[in-house]
């Protein structure tokens, strides 16, 4: 387990844990007494921590290289029903941007969501989460699919950004950003998002309209990083973390701002501290909406769809 720098009392505590149940496994010592001491300043640390985390804090925790990515929720929420699809049918298979038909239950879903890597070889296969015009042109072509089979679309978001390469700009990365919320906007089945780690800038909003949007509570979704942000209004990277309380990105403002409509908690310590219990509560919240979801019809699906998104960014002067 690897930790962040706010995280080291906690790995202290659990380094102390550790030796003193080596100690009492190993020498002739009663240890119990001090194991329970420990355990107990342990849980009220690590409480004590995740419950005054601040924006900057939060970034770094959607980037923990030990959190789950998407292919990551998709293999345990499906299990082997999942079957990934590939290609455009225009460009070529983008591997930042993956999707395919799976199973919640007895409930089938079409994924979409970026997939980033997990060593430096499968970093740079995946493009580091950063999709190209050909992944966004996947992404639309899966989720057409599966209106024409009334499949509903379940979105993972986790890219700092679509790639910015002149390649991108040359197959038309704004104009397929753009198709795809246009598309979205209209298309007539469910689309449940759920933003898993970073939700960075059209990155994110490329694959992000949907008629209901989660965020799990370690994440943030913002128009910009906070280092280039930071490295814009002052020409360097060390205002970032001023820069990540000024974007208002965690779930907790974006949900104030109603720019989401759910925030998931995750497990104490961050959805990497325990995997297989955010994994059930992931699938459990998408099931849920679209239990909701299911008893509307199309034409309402795109009414309230449109006029959800119509509505932000509204104000009243006093």
């Amino acid at each position: 387990m690897e930790y962040l720098d706010f995280e080291l009392p906690i790995k202290e505590l659990e380094d102390k844990y550790q030796q003193a149940c080596n100690l009492g496994e190993n020498g002739d010592v009663d240890v119990t007494d001090t194991c329970k001491q420990i355990e107990k300043k342990l849980e009220e640390t690590t409480k004590d921590i995740y419950k005054n985390l601040n924006a900057w804090q939060r970034v770094q925790l959607s980037r923990h290289p030990n959190r789950p990515y998407t292919l990551d929720y998709i293999t345990n929420i499906c299990g082997d029903t999942f079957l990934e699809l590939h290609g455009d049918r225009n460009f070529g298979d983008d591997k930042a941007m993956i999707g395919g038909l799976g199973k919640i239950g007895n409930q089938t879903y079409m994924f979409v969501g970026q997939q980033k890597g997990y060593n430096t070889k499968t970093r740079q296969y995946r493009n580091f989460g950063m999709a190209n015009p050909e992944g966004y042109r996947k992404a639309l072509r899966l989720m057409k699919k599966a209106e024409k089979f009334n499949i509903p679309v379940v979105c993972l978001i986790d890219t700092p950004g679509a790639f910015p390469g002149i390649e991108a700009e040359e197959r038309g990365q704004g104009e397929a950003i753009a198709r795809n919320i246009y598309e979205m906007t209209k298309l007539e089945v469910p689309i449940i998002v759920v933003i898993i780690g970073e939700g960075a800038s059209g990155g994110a909003l490329g694959i992000g309209v949907g008629d209901k949007v989660l965020m799990l509570e370690n994440t943030w979704y913002s128009v910009i990083s906070p280092e280039s942000c930071s490295s814009i209004l002052w020409r360097s990277w060390e205002h970032k973390e001023t820069a990540a309380s000024a974007l208002k990105l965690t779930s907790k403002d974006m949900k104030s701002l109603k720019l989401v409509d759910e925030i998931v908690k995750e497990p104490l310590g961050g959805a990497h501290r325990n995997k297989e219990e955010t994994y059930q509560i992931v699938a459990e919240r998408i099931n849920h909406h679209y239990e909701e979801l299911k008893k509307l019809s199309p034409e309402k699906l795109v009414e309230n769809r449109i006029d959800k998104y119509n509505e932000m960014g509204e104000f009243k002067e006093r």
